[in-house]
């Protein structure tokens, strides 16, 4: 097995080689650059079998790691080396190894023992090479006379104009009207035939090419073309013409350079694959993925479509602060900040919700906020700390009436993105179709109940002894936890809610019913004082949104406050404090009011199939990398 490894003795100086490259950093890049291409042409013996003819050979690697007949991390590298069949060794090399580590023992000790360093040193030194010739070609340009990074390039037509524009047109009409276009974009691709060339260009979501002929252009225009890496910006003048092959392309009779990009572009074929390197550079990503970029389209399209539904209804957008001296709105940990002119702390907002309630008071009827909130909470696939939300309230109205505009509002949405009322995220098949399930959440937890054979009556969770019974036979001891540990009826219910029923509340549903204990800005229920009207929608397992009467009555809303606050002395650190000019603004009346919160993240998530909420934020959160 060695010696097929091995091949012949070269393979023995290429480890040599292999080994001076990891430990050796002082040489240059040019040296570095050398030594890696002489590894490469040394190791990559197998570069012309196909996956199929390499697999025994990697089974026979990952059995003789297994039984430990040779050095694991040695064989390892070897087997790296070994699997690449294309030029772009780190990229291709990132993809294959994903599918080494399926097989690989003790994976996670080998990677940061041997991969991951590796990885890094090939990448580092093919973009040390890569970026030294991108910045001798821009020092020629340079040298051409060629201003590098001009202010301004006029344009007659962007990339995606032309290509919906004149995508249909055929040769011949395009051969008669001889449009002329001005356009710019990045260099995607160039195909070189001798005193000719195609240049294919982005404007980041339309592909275009250009065909440019030595003969045709001055000197200076095809020594720039010489010049030109993948990733540059151009811009260039001619008229559109057909090619052979029927593709729309422009035939140029200028190339004027706009900026170099001195760091070569991701792979066009594979991207970026580290899902946190996708994330802490996301214009990369962008660059290398398109879908990527469609999933901020949609997400912007979102946008203006809920703006034009509620300009439509006669709602009014505001902008309320998003520094407050006081952490409400919502039950969150805040974030803190100091303002040294006023000398006081202020808090980033957590909800707009009291203020937007303030206006209510104003005098404005209808009014909607979407806007960014933000809480010092954990970090998962459906939270980030810094959020989009969208908040309505209405005068004269109650929450039964925000059931029906959110299933409006939501379903237009999907069929307006998706152009469907059924859609696939995570797996499942979500249909959209009106009406909507509703269940309460006692219903919920009688409903989801793991064990169908023995599980509560309506009466059985209903009182304090009841849910306290039945939360000490659940497991994990969670629930148990929750039941002994001093909680109200209200907050083991909702414990349980969140145990049993949220993951499994794939369709819309809306959970009304809650208990009062969770909802200290909500209106108690006229016939159980112990549940207000409130309702939460879940799709996929989120919650998407939170609606409910307001509380208007300024002496409930205290006592609400106070309560919180005894929980606040008990060491909840999310419990709300007393706002005391909100108490006032209510002081001055509010008339019936129903008012709603959407997570627009989340329901982004949902209309592009993302599985991460960082998918869908162009910049998430990321711990900094030391």
């Amino acid at each position: 097995m060695l010696e097929l490894i091995h091949g012949d003795d070269s393979g023995n100086d290429a480890a040599v080689a292999a080994h001076k490259l990891r430990t050796d950093h002082d040489r240059t890049p040019e040296e570095l650059a050398t030594e890696l291409n002489y590894v490469k042409s040394n190791w990559l013996t197998l570069k012309s079998q196909t996956p199929a003819e390499k697999l025994p050979i990697l089974e026979e690697m990952v059995q003789q790691l297994s039984q430990n007949e040779a050095d694991p991390l040695t064989m390892l590298d070897f087997a790296l080396f070994k699997l690449p069949t294309e030029a772009q060794l780190p990229d291709r090399l990132t993809i294959e190894v994903e599918a080494l580590k399926q097989v690989v023992p003790h994976w996670k000790v080998l990677y940061t023992a041997r991969v991951r360093p590796l990885l890094w040193e090939l990448r580092h030194m093919e973009e040390s090479a890569h970026q030294k010739q991108r910045w001798d070609n821009l020092t020629e340009i340079k040298s051409l006379g060629i201003e590098c990074y001009p202010h301004k390039f006029e344009r007659t037509h962007s990339v995606t104009q032309i290509v919906q524009q004149f995508g249909q047109a055929t040769a011949e009409q395009l051969d008669t009207e001889r449009t002329r276009v001005r356009v710019a974009g990045r260099v995607h691709a160039v195909n070189k035939m001798g005193k000719a060339a195609f240049v294919r260009f982005s404007d980041g979501a339309g592909l275009l090419q250009i065909y440019i002929k030595s003969n045709e252009v001055d000197e200076r225009t095809w020594a720039l073309f010489k010049l030109l890496d993948l990733g540059d910006f151009i811009g260039t003048e001619g008229r559109l013409f057909r090619t052979r092959t029927g593709e729309l392309s422009i035939h140029a009779e200028s190339v004027t350079f706009l900026a170099k990009a001195v760091v070569p572009p991701p792979d066009k074929h594979y991207g970026l694959h580290e899902v946190e390197l996708r994330y802490r550079q996301r214009y990369a990503d962008l660059i290398a993925n398109r879908d990527v970029r469609r999933v901020f389209e949609i997400r912007s399209e979102i946008i203006r479509s809920i703006r034009r539904y509620f300009d439509e209804r006669c709602y009014v957008e505001v902008e309320t602060p998003m520094l407050t001296s006081l952490p409400t709105g919502a039950a969150a940990r805040p974030f803190k900040t100091h303002h040294n002119a006023l000398d006081i702390d202020l808090y980033a907002r957590i909800a707009p919700e009291l203020y937007l309630k303030r206006l209510i008071v104003g005098g404005f009827e209808k009014v909607y906020e979407i806007n960014r909130n933000f809480r010092n909470e954990g970090i998962d696939r459906s939270h980030n700390p810094e959020f989009t939300m969208l908040e309505w309230y209405e005068a004269y109205s109650e929450y039964k009436d925000l059931l029906k505009l959110t299933e409006e509002l939501i379903s237009n949405l999907v069929e307006q993105v998706c152009g469907k009322r059924v859609i696939e995220y995570g797996g499942h098949q979500i249909d959209f179709t009106r009406p909507w399930k509703r269940l309460t959440m006692r219903e919920a937890v009688i409903q989801y109940w793991p064990d169908a054979d023995n599980r509560p009556g309506f009466d059985d969770i209903s009182t304090d002894e009841g849910i306290t019974r039945w939360a000490c036979k659940l497991s994990p001891p969670m629930a148990v936890n929750a039941a002994l540990g001093g909680l109200g009826y209200g907050h083991i219910l909702g414990e349980i809610f969140e145990h049993l029923a949220e993951a499994r509340l794939i369709n819309p549903t809306f959970i009304t019913e809650f208990p009062t204990e969770l909802s200290p800005l909500s209106k108690q229920n006229q016939d159980d004082p112990r549940f207000v009207d409130r309702f939460e929608l879940f799709i996929a397992g989120m919650e998407i949104a939170n609606g409910f009467c307001e509380i208007n009555d300024p002496v409930d809303q205290r006592q609400r406050f106070e309560a919180q606050m005894k929980l606040r002395e008990h060491g909840d650190e999310e419990a709300m404090v007393i706002d005391e000019d909100y108490i006032r603004a209510l002081s001055y009346g509010m008339p019936p009011t129903a008012g709603e919160g959407v997570g627009i993240d989340r329901l982004v998530m949902l209309l592009t199939n993302s599985r991460s909420i960082r998918d869908v934020i162009l910049f998430p959160h990321m711990r900094p990398k030391k």
